[in-house]
């Protein structure tokens, strides 16, 4: 299995990087390809996970172990493969996902992309005190109250993510400036389209 691409970010595209290692392009499937952009051209080091089936045979990036452990654990749920893993993965953060599940928030968990009730009780009943013990966080009561304000934002961002993409723009796009968005850390959906319209804006 190969744990980790280093070497020089050559290019991002909407759903993938390529890693230049001594004039071999690796590509990775990552989650927001564009959380890289600022190392591109520059040498980086991407940690990765092997993902083999009969008829498939594919590479994906993540930006640190807990990021590829989440997404370990997230496909062996039933009911979620690797494009379902990726959806919560571009519009989460590690700490949050944890949170909710520890709690039990079946609606914060349905807000993802093909996350129906069925599968939010199978996460909860699979990973519930799983990912706590093996990730480099703990969730105690203040990062509990943090986990669940970032939860809000990106419930935002999410339900921001469809109504863009009714006004017409491309997923390469919107997914630019995710990053941004996060950042801001804004609970309002209404507050996150008109960020995000601003941001866009100056593309």
């Amino acid at each position: 299995m190969i744990a980790y691409i280093k070497g020089i970010l050559s290019s991002v595209q909407d759903e993938t990087v390529v890693v230049d290692v001594h004039g071999v392009g690796y590509e990775l499937i990552c989650a927001n390809p564009f959380a890289f952009q600022s190392a591109l051209n520059e040498e980086i080091l991407i940690n990765t996970y092997q993902y083999v089936r009969e008829d498939t045979l594919a590479l994906y990036g993540f930006k640190n172990e807990d990021e590829k452990y989440l997404f370990k654990k997230l496909i062996s749920v039933s009911g979620i493969g690797p494009k379902g893993a990726l959806a919560i993965l571009a519009s989460v953060d590690v700490p949050g996902f944890v949170a909710a599940v520890e709690r039990e928030d079946d609606k914060f968990l349905t807000s993802f992309p093909g996350v129906g009730k069925k599968t939010a009780r199978q996460i909860i009943l699979d990973l519930k005190g799983k990912l706590v013990m093996q990730l480099s966080i703990s969730i105690d009561q203040d990062q509990q109250e943090t986990a669940t304000t970032a939860n809000e934002n990106t419930t935002a961002i999410i339900e921001a993510q469809e109504a863009l993409k009714a006004l017409g723009y491309t997923d390469r796009e919107i997914k630019a400036i995710i990053p941004q968005l996060q950042a801001m850390d804004i609970k309002n959906t209404d507050e996150v389209i008109k960020n995000a319209l601003a941001l866009l804006m100056k593309k």
